[in-house]
């Protein structure tokens, strides 16, 4: 028979939160990873606050709904507060009772700012990395590296001369001689102009690199630099080294990293270059010493797993267009973006 509609339930529930979320759901295991990490950084973010004063955003909390934020593709803190209000879910995830009151948007970016200040992100990386659980998930000796383009905040009609000269309002820019070294985004100072290659449009933009375990295909390092034709390469000398520390590693690279200073620089660091050989218009710094060993064609295999790390942050995350200015900003941004992909892989690899 027809049930009776009730526009409205009663006016309590005293049903737990816990018990809506489905028991198979993966965010279950998501959290229960991210609430072990936030408890071994508990030290980390006592350092951070003053003893006195108004007590602000528990940074438990707050850290735990920037990474929903990614997690879910949320567009923007203020929109993340609004759904915070009313998705038990979201609740359920970042420690708020259903009665609890949502906190203010602006003073929610504040309190971002000091974690981001603090290096909070890059902390939580490592110590993630280090959990019991996933440790033993990641490879020491074999990573991959790439770089990917992510766009500024910032349109074409704010990159106007440094020197204060005037091109009109900024709209009609064609046929303009238009450089970095001479032109600057009023809006982000410290996005550049770019263009990914030949044929493709010039956008104001940073570049952001990342570096793969080969065996999981997880994020194990990230660091965000302004673009420009060296970034690339100058960024993994700097991340490989620290991950040459423990002993000789090999990396995998695609064709934009052979060229001889790179590769030089890597056997120089204790790093095995396995990079993809370019020697359509020049010849290629990587020879048959490199590519005759079976490693070189099983790194060369294993390193195109990088573009789901980008492309994740780009169609789920929030890498494609950065709603933030400025470069520790995005850098912060960024980092949160590869932590996310690691929790959205790791509960289906802790489950086999």
């Amino acid at each position: 028979m027809r049930r009776k509609f009730v526009d409205q339930g009663g006016l309590f529930s005293y049903v737990n939160p816990d018990s809506r979320i489905p028991a198979g759901h993966p965010i279950r295991k998501i959290r229960e990873l991210v609430r072990d990490v936030l408890k071994a950084m508990n030290g980390t973010f006592a350092r951070l606050y003053a003893r006195e004063g108004r007590p602000g955003i528990p940074p438990e909390q707050l850290l735990s709904a920037l990474l929903l934020q990614v997690l879910y593709g949320i567009r923007s803190e203020r929109q993340l507060m609004e759904q915070l209000d009313y998705n038990l879910l979201y609740r359920w995830f970042v420690g708020l009772a259903p009665d609890d009151a949502v906190w203010d948007a602006t003073s929610f970016t504040k309190n971002r700012d000091r974690l981001s200040e603090g290096k909070v992100f890059e902390r939580f990386m490592a110590t993630l990395l280090e959990h019991p659980q996933v440790k033993p998930l990641l490879s020491n000796e074999h990573f991959s590296v790439d770089g990917t383009l992510i766009e500024a905040w910032a349109s074409h009609k704010s990159f106007r001369p440094k020197d204060g000269g005037d091109d009109g309002d900024g709209s009609n820019f064609h046929g303009q001689a238009r450089k970095n070294d001479t032109h600057a985004s009023t809006t982000d100072p410290e996005s550049r102009l770019y263009r990914k290659a030949r044929g493709r449009e010039a956008r104001l933009s940073y570049m952001g690199h990342a570096v793969m375990e080969n065996r999981h295909g997880l994020a194990v390092d990230g660091r965000l630099t302004q673009a420009d034709g060296t970034a690339e390469r100058r960024a993994a000398e700097a991340m490989l080294k620290l991950k040459a520390k423990s002993g000789r590693i090999t990396v995998g690279e695609d064709k934009a990293y052979d060229t001889a200073d790179h590769v030089a620089a890597l056997r120089r660091i204790g790093v095995t270059p396995h990079v993809a050989q370019n020697d359509t218009a020049r010849r290629s710094a990587i020879d048959a010493r490199t590519t005759r060993h079976v490693g070189y064609g099983m790194s060369q295999s294993r390193r195109p797993m990088i573009e789901c790390i980008f492309g994740w942050g780009k169609q789920h995350g929030t890498m494609r267009k950065t709603k933030h200015r400025g470069l520790a900003a995005v850098a912060a941004d960024f980092m949160l973006n590869l932590i996310g992909y690691n929790l959205v892989r790791l509960p289906k690899l802790l489950a086999t």
